[in-house]
């Protein structure tokens, strides 16, 4: 048993080291736009993911089950659905209790291409985390092995939390297992894709606020009010204890429906 946990250990490292590593030193084109640029800065992580999850995928001879792209009429309606009522409540929430306040719109050169952008970063976390890592632990071990090494390891790639507080890093902490159940419930990473990248897009892109990197543009101008852990403070919608609410809601309302669903099989 310790053999077994040592090698699987090696594995995760070597995973996600490989990955942060080969994105690191793949070349980078440089182009002087700075929506061009970020798509680049996109693109290579998620190819590095891909190349790293298809790699040890062969190397453990295909046994372990990925179920990336399993139901995607499924994985999609649940995804645009829930992401958009994730969103939503807390947000609504926080405009009723007018924490937030709208104070323009920005111009956005080429804002199709951010979109494209975020997508894709949206893929290659999803990939990171809940692709083959996911799989491999939930496979040799059980869900809530994988679901903690998992979530740990998402937790720690947005480490900026951790310098802002508890209820960051408690949301961050809350969105992983979220996307976790919805992942078992869905069946494949379609749903959480949709509902991670709904998140992104709508929250940071167009609300601003969500934290994406400090490059990434937004269209209206939105400012924040009122006590910090109600508005989020420096976070904005992440900091909140709204959303907090919010994610464990829906976590138990899925862990609820995926009894269900498991019943009735």
């Amino acid at each position: 048993m310790l053999k077994k946990s040592a090698i699987t250990v090696i594995k995760c490292l070597v995973f996600f080291l490989g990955w942060a590593i080969l994105s690191s030193i793949l070349p980078m084109p440089s182009p002087e736009n700075p929506a061009i640029w970020r798509l680049w800065a996109e693109i290579i992580p998620l190819l590095s993911i891909i190349a790293f999850t298809l790699i040890f995928w062969l190397i453990e001879k295909r046994e372990v089950k990925l179920h990336l792209f399993d139901s995607p009429a499924k994985g999609a309606i649940l995804g645009i659905i829930t992401g958009l009522v994730w969103l939503a409540i807390p947000t609504l929430a926080m405009y009723i209790a007018k924490l937030i306040h709208f104070d323009g719109i920005n111009s956005v050169d080429l804002f199709p291409v951010w979109v494209i952008s975020a997508f894709l970063n949206v893929i290659m976390q999803e990939l990171l985390v809940r692709g083959y890592l996911y799989q491999m632990l939930k496979q040799k071990y059980n869900i809530i092995a994988a679901a903690i090494v998992t979530t740990a390891l998402f937790t720690a790639c947005h480490g900026g939390a951790f310098e802002a507080g508890a209820v960051p890093v408690l949301n961050i902490l809350t969105m992983s297992l979220l996307m976790t159940v919805i992942l078992e419930y869905s069946g494949s990473l379609i749903a959480p894709i949709i509902m991670h990248f709904i998140w992104n897009g709508i929250g940071a892109l167009i609300l601003g606020g969500v934290s994406l990197a400090d490059d990434y543009p937004h269209l209206l101008n939105l400012t924040f009010s009122g006590s910090d852990i109600l508005s989020g403070g420096d976070c904005k919608i992440e900091g909140s204890i709204i959303v907090l609410f919010v994610n464990v809601l829906l976590i138990a309302l899925f862990i609820l429906l995926k009894a269900k669903q498991k019943s009735k099989q």
